[in-house]
């Protein structure tokens, strides 16, 4: 009811949802909430007290830099919207208030909650709890943890967008044999699971050029010299197969040779339930053509961005020279590509990801590679384009990046986001309120009981046959008095 419509502040949590003690401005430029909203969400945040500016992606208002569209959109669809903060030291009482809700929307960055003094395997638990009992989260844990996972590419393997020799290891032995088959067939791809932007991605290419024709035709020996480019910087060094199999295991020690990368390996640690795993990919010679993202809203693709390396480079990853080049999303380049990604694979992706009674996620990215075969610069002879990677954990809205604080920009808000730029980004957020909308109203609709649907049925038959002729219109008025026993 009208409960929601009251702003949350200060409920039972030590008037510290917003850790701005004292001030009065911290929703300013949110929209007033519905009186009587259809349904109740609240966008959970996390302010890292030990951080600047409470963390990397913060306003001076202490919420995200970007809440405030989405939150926004969320009440252009007639819901309300509340921005929380949340508290370790306040856990129970945190979760209590959440089971009020309809519909939660975390916007937690990836690592703040620990690194504020949190625990986020007992906050993911308690998000998980939340949806036994009926709420919506967006995205939920196993969402963020499924779709993120680098072995996410071997379940896509046999769909259009993905790549059938696409293999995950878990276990040293599995790693060991595989990777020393691919690797003598064909340039690789290795990617650690829990790295970012691009650490722990590997391009990896024999030395030699020693490739056999066929898969399995034979396995590379321990001291073949490997070729290897690191997608975060770009940075190339050389090792024997043993050395980089060590370091992939147990990181630097003295079998593994001497590392210039600002990783740690021991990409295996921990095991498969811990996030170890090591994805074995095929290498597209046409990365360094650039790759396409695709920033998607659901099942909506609202942009396509070509980020082109530097040249010289594999990686586009931010900060490595790479150019952006922005296309619409009916963009004739990518028509095909299109096609099959909304058409044939959407629909079942995420029953492919394991995640069968879960929705797309609202705000999500799906990176693409060409994987043509031919030299770069050279005519395609196919037109296939394969996932290298899905991210749906926090991901941000660009528009909005005005809006965060930085050393010379501490009191960076919302209202510094430029108009074109702002105008962007209520679009967005108003088709996130939209597919939220949509969520909430098809969980609401219940299936008509056998009974009901046995009526229905007999309704629309004699419906049917009143158009091709079958039937008068006074027979089946007839016909529907005696189903109603009228």
């Amino acid at each position: 009811g009208s409960a929601a419509a009251e702003p949350l502040r200060g409920v039972s949590l030590g008037g510290r949802l917003v850790p701005h003690e004292g001030r009065e401005d911290d929703d300013i430029g949110l929209l007033p909430q519905p009186l009587n909203p259809k349904y109740k969400t609240a966008l959970v945040q996390f302010y890292v007290p030990s951080q600047p500016f409470g963390g990397s992606d913060k306003s001076a208002s202490g919420h995200r830099y970007d809440s405030l569209p989405i939150a926004n959109g969320m009440i252009a669809s007639g819901m309300s919207c509340q921005l929380l903060h949340y508290l370790p030291s306040e856990h129970d009482t945190f979760f209590k208030v959440l089971e009020g809700f309809d519909a939660i929307i975390v916007r937690c960055n990836p690592g703040q909650i620990n690194a504020g003094g949190g625990d986020q395997m007992k906050f993911d638990d308690s998000m998980r709890a939340l949806q036994k009992k009926g709420l919506q989260v967006w995205p939920s844990p196993d969402v963020m943890m499924n779709m993120g996972a680098k072995d996410a590419l071997c379940k896509i393997a046999d769909l259009e967008i993905g790549l059938p020799d696409t293999l995950a290891y878990y276990s040293k032995e599995a790693l060991d044999e595989g990777f020393k088959k691919t690797m003598a067939f064909q340039p690789r791809v290795i990617k650690q699971n829990r790295g970012s932007s691009g650490e722990g991605i590997w391009i990896i290419k024999l030395k030699s050029g020693n490739y056999c024709n066929n898969f399995g035709d034979r396995s590379c020996a321990d001291d073949e010299v490997l070729e290897l480019m690191e997608a975060c910087d770009n940075h190339a060094e050389t090792h024997t197969v043993a050395e980089f199999l060590e370091f992939c295991v147990n990181g630097r020690t003295s079998q593994s040779g001497k590392w210039d990368t600002v990783g740690t390996g021991k990409y295996l640690e921990g095991g498969k339930v811990a996030g170890g795993q090591l994805v074995d990919q095929r290498f597209c010679p046409r990365i360094v053509e650039g790759e396409l993202r695709m920033n998607m809203i659901g099942d909506t693709c609202t942009g396509i961005i070509h980020k082109k390396p530097k040249a010289g480079g594999i990686s586009a990853v931010g900060g490595t020279g790479s150019i952006y080049t922005y296309y619409a999303p009916d963009a004739p380049e990518f028509e095909n590509l299109m096609a099959d990604f909304s058409g044939k694979n959407l629909p079942t992706l995420m029953a492919n990801l394991d995640l069968h009674n879960e929705p797309l996620p609202l705000w999500w990215t799906a990176d693409f590679i060409n994987s043509d075969p031919g030299t770069p610069g050279t005519p395609c002879t196919i037109d296939k384009w394969i996932v290298g990677e899905f991210n749906c954990s926090c991901v941000g809205i660009s528009k909005c990046a005005a809006a965060y604080c930085q050393a010379d920009s501490p009191n960076a808000s919302f209202f510094d986001i430029p108009v074109k730029d702002l105008m962007e980004a209520t679009y967005l957020g108003n088709l996130m309120g939209q597919k939220a909308a949509g969520i909430l109203n098809a969980c609401n609709t219940k299936a008509p009981s056998p009974a009901a649907a046995k009526i229905i049925n007999r309704i629309e038959a004699v419906k049917s046959a009143v158009t091709m002729g079958v039937l008068s219109k006074e027979e089946a008025g007839s016909m529907m008095a005696k189903l109603f026993d009228v």
